[in-house]
């Protein structure tokens, strides 16, 4: 059962600074409402090469994927034709994407909108409520819409009917060091990474006059047992903390 997902987002636009993104967020909320947790994410160009190398390493990850932005229809809408090169599969004409637009639009679906039914040969749909223009899934990778509006209830009704809800087990837990260089911790820290298999030993230094760090865990092993391990040794050590932050 994957626990996590990747996120990409495609655009010129939010890369040059013209919109902002809005779906990092918005995806690290979704996914732990069910569950799930944001392993990575990706800001990407609308520029081929760069596309189709990073759904390749995508494809290789083995990870469930969000692809948000691209499948328009206008020349620098590439998300398709990229995806079905990574994916070694050819662009077709899915049958009822195209009856999809066509009732959606009309004559007007031709010459332009009826492009967006060109589509990785084998993919599945993803229907799309706000217009009828579907995204489409393969390989759990699940290439949505840029427009927030429409990808996340989409993402909402793949993760509803692909990925059954699950316990998120993932949790996290902190103190603060005080008056104590981090590199003085670097020890201890790989010590409980070892011992305690499924957790992350983290430090976040606070600049200020206290110079104080925040030591914390994170993941979903035994983090009880880990945290009481880890004010241990800090007593041991001598090392101040306090456990409230």
């Amino acid at each position: 059962m994957n626990t996590y997902f990747g996120l990409i987002v495609i655009g010129d636009e939010i890369l040059y600074g013209d919109r902002e993104d809005r779906h990092q967020t918005h995806f690290r909320s979704l996914l732990k409402e069910h569950g799930r947790l944001l392993h990575r994410c990706w800001l990407i160009p609308d520029q081929q090469e760069s596309l189709v190398k990073h759904l390749r390493f995508s494809i290789a990850d083995q990870l469930p994927v969000f692809v948000c932005g691209g499948i328009g229809a206008t020349p620098d809408d590439l998300t398709r034709s990229c995806a079905a090169e990574a994916f070694e599969t050819p662009l077709q004409r899915h049958s009822e994407a195209k009856l999809m637009i066509e009732s959606q639009f009309g004559e007007a679906a031709y010459p332009t909108r009826i492009k967006m039914a060109d589509l990785p040969k084998g993919c599945e749909l993803i229907p799309n409520p706000h217009n009828q223009i579907p995204g489409f899934s393969i390989n759990h990778h699940h290439f949505l819409p840029g427009f927030p509006e429409m990808a996340w209830p989409m993402a909402e009704w793949v993760l509803k009917q692909k990925y059954p809800q699950q316990e998120n087990r993932f949790t996290q837990r902190s103190l603060l060091v005080l008056n104590t260089p981090e590199s003085a911790l670097v020890s201890l820290m790989e010590d409980i990474n070892h011992q305690y298999q499924g957790l992350k030993m983290y430090s976040l230094p606070r600049f200020g006059s206290q110079g104080s760090i925040e030591l914390g865990l994170r993941g979903d092993g035994d983090i009880d047992g880990a945290f009481e391990q880890l004010k241990q040794q800090l007593t041991k050590q001598k090392i101040a903390f306090q456990l409230s932050i």
